[in-house]
């Protein structure tokens, strides 16, 4: 099943790494719903075998994800170039076959999509823009950035994520394909997704959307990029976001935490696939402790209100924490969530997990709240 997430029902659900970017010009569909079907429909799911060594805590709708991704027979993304590793199955594809062999209905979307090709320096993005069908707007705008550790995935993989947020807050949003790694060294990721803000701020009018209700989201790396957003902004003396949610974001280049050390063999990210992340991003090592990487050595002081979800079997649970801790010493409101038993790259899969179906409430809610 390698490679066909343009299938439409492939862009209905998931969240995960490993394909390549999103190329500017393509033409967008209009997007299947997931964040509104009912898990219970994927209730009767059990694991084939015993709960993993790296993660005796897992829930058994997240096990089953982990057992279907293994069955696929990937070699391990550290092990690969980066062109390669952007063809191996994702999680996304692993929900999307679970839905497929259990018949579940996904029901139609509530938003309608398109998409926009916008300068950066250098050349073009795309971004695709998801827009509520009830309402004739204003809308709130939320901007939002996936993940893959600047390296893999793109905009169709973590297409449930941006679908489930415009859907569950009633809010456009603008998912953006920066460009990535090697191809693209640091920081041209996070310069491509400030220009993508900047860009938002100028034409949220024209999007129906409200200029005074922006916010950024993130998942992973798209968490580092969000963040940092909001202290660009800030440097900048441009209008600040009135909100950020960073799911598991990368905080810190210390690979020896004890989250770090606790999953390192997990799935669907290990500490190994991180260091690889890295190395194709960064120029040199010493690029790890600048603080646009190394977000917990920023100045983040006047940021706005922040809501930082982490995942119990992650690698980069312990980036959260510290983020939210470095952010609350800083004069930050923040709030905290953590979901047990699940891995990285959990947000997405609201078909068959319900504590993605969980956090994608708590971050609708958080944003609807400070929206109003």
């Amino acid at each position: 099943m390698k490679n066909n997430l343009l299938k439409p029902i492939i862009l209905a659900c998931g969240t995960a790494f490993l394909l390549s970017a999103c190329t500017g010009g393509t033409k967008d569909t209009t997007a299947t719903d997931s964040s509104m079907t009912d898990s219970t429909q994927l209730a009767s799911l059990k694991p084939a075998g015993p709960a993993p060594e790296w993660g005796k805590t897992i829930e058994p709708e997240m096990q089953v994800v982990i057992e279907k991704l293994s069955s696929y027979g990937d070699k391990p993304i550290e092990t690969l170039s980066a062109a390669d590793a952007r063809k191996n199955h994702t999680p996304t594809d692993a929900v999307m076959d679970l839905v497929k062999q259990n018949n579940a209905v996904i029901p139609a979307a509530k938003v309608d999509t398109s998409g926009r090709d916008i300068d950066v320096e250098g050349g073009k993005i795309h971004l695709r823009i998801y827009t509520p069908k009830a309402g004739n707007g204003p809308y709130p705008l939320i901007v939002y950035y996936h993940g893959g550790g600047f390296v893999i995935a793109n905009l169709d993989v973590y297409h449930a994520s941006a679908q489930a947020l415009a859907e569950q807050v009633g809010a456009i949003v603008v998912s953006v394909a920066y460009r990535l790694a090697p191809e693209n060294k640091f920081p041209t990721a996070h310069n491509d997704a400030f220009t993508a803000y900047e860009w938002v701020v100028k034409h949220a009018v024209d999007l129906k959307a409200d200029p005074a209700k922006i916010a950024v989201v993130g998942e992973s790396a798209g968490g580092n990029l969000a963040a940092n957003v909001s202290v660009m902004a800030r440097n900048k003396h441009i209008m600040l976001p009135v909100h950020e949610v960073l799911i598991y974001p990368i905080a810190q280049a210390d690979m020896n935490t004890k989250s770090y050390k606790m999953y390192a063999n997990a799935k669907p990210l290990n500490k190994a696939m991180m260091s690889w992340f890295m190395e194709k991003y960064l120029n040199s090592t010493i690029e790890a402790q600048d603080s646009r990487i190394s977000l917990i050595n920023a100045d983040l002081k006047g940021l706005p209100s922040t809501t930082i979800i982490t995942a119990e079997i992650d690698p980069l649970h312990d980036d959260g924490v510290m983020l939210a801790d470095k952010l609350k010493a800083a004069g930050v409101k923040v709030e905290t969530k953590n979901y047990e038993g699940v891995t990285h790259e959990f947000f997405g899969m609201s078909l068959i997990v319900p504590e993605a179906k969980a956090a994608q409430t708590y971050a609708a809610d958080q944003l609807k709240a400070a929206f109003k």
